[in-house]
């Protein structure tokens, strides 16, 4: 049912008569002062609502912190950020749905050993939110697998109740692997959700592609997402109040694109 209402939606706001809805959404989330960033900051240009809600914003409205850098991390997303040092301790914490593990939410037992013992960082996108996502690190894209599924709300009420499914790996997700020059592997995860009609990579982004920190990788149609980016253990260092902020007050910590989240270890290379 969920699966047919997202598609429905999806439909719906493709039309040109959803034009109608821009204007009330900027309002009722009191979008107006964000204007300014988007690449097109006249709504009345925007075809139909979903290309308005998977609105571009211009590159210098989202500095990367220390761009200099080879090893900060970055948020890949505007988005409310649960981070944890490890998986299992992100189920402890945060994810209460039974049946999450890393070979599920990668859909493969030989990827999820390559993350086993690793960070894991969550961004969680409200509707309100820009609703594309980037590059935490440079890398080459390695590869792109799509895994099918529904379409469960994502917030944090679902995420944390006990006994129920666990909706990142329930959900429709599409899983890229990015390898670093040192060698070293990222995973990406993008996870639709409710109402989120589709999961869109940008024009020119497949396998093989190299991409930079802060790269625009792809977008969201309408509705509420979730990417969620894994790294191999001793690989990465989160940075720390975001952690606190989850383990001891159980709470999200907003970010935007390109905020430092952490920094990688043994980086080997220059440039």
């Amino acid at each position: 049912m969920l699966k047919d209402q997202s598609v429905k939606m999806g439909k719906q706001y493709d039309s040109p008569e959803s034009k109608d809805h821009i204007q009330p959404f900027i309002e009722s989330f009191h979008l107006q002062d964000s204007l300014s960033d988007m690449v097109q900051p006249d709504p009345s240009k925007y075809s139909n609502f979903n290309e308005f809600f998977a609105r571009e914003i211009k590159e210098s409205a989202r500095p990367i912190a220390e761009p200099d850098s080879t090893s900060v991390v970055s948020s890949v997303a505007d988005c409310r950020l649960t981070t944890y040092p490890t998986a299992d301790m992100a189920t402890k914490y945060w994810i209460k749905g039974f049946g999450f593990t890393l070979s599920k939410l990668l859909g493969s037992q030989q990827l999820a050993e390559t993350f086993n013992g690793g960070p894991i960082i969550i961004h969680r996108l409200a509707p309100q939110d820009y609703h594309r996502w980037h590059a935490p690190v440079a890398g080459t894209v390695e590869s792109i697998t799509e895994i099918p599924g529904t379409y469960y709300t994502v917030n944090p009420q679902a995420i944390n109740e006990e006994g129920t499914l666990d909706v990142f790996c329930e959900n429709r997700r599409s899983v890229m692997i990015l390898k670093r020059p040192s060698g070293t592997r990222i995973a990406i995860i993008a996870i639709g959700a409710m109402l989120v009609g589709s999961i869109r990579y940008n024009p020119g982004i497949k396998e093989g592609v190299a991409v930079r920190r802060g790269q625009c990788l792809g977008a969201f149609l309408y509705g509420g997402s979730t990417v969620i980016t894994l790294y191999s253990k001793d690989k990465m260092k989160l940075d720390e109040d975001p952690v606190k902020n989850c383990t001891e007050e159980k709470c999200e910590t907003y970010v935007k694109v390109g905020w430092r989240v952490g920094v990688e270890q043994h980086v080997e290379y220059l440039g």
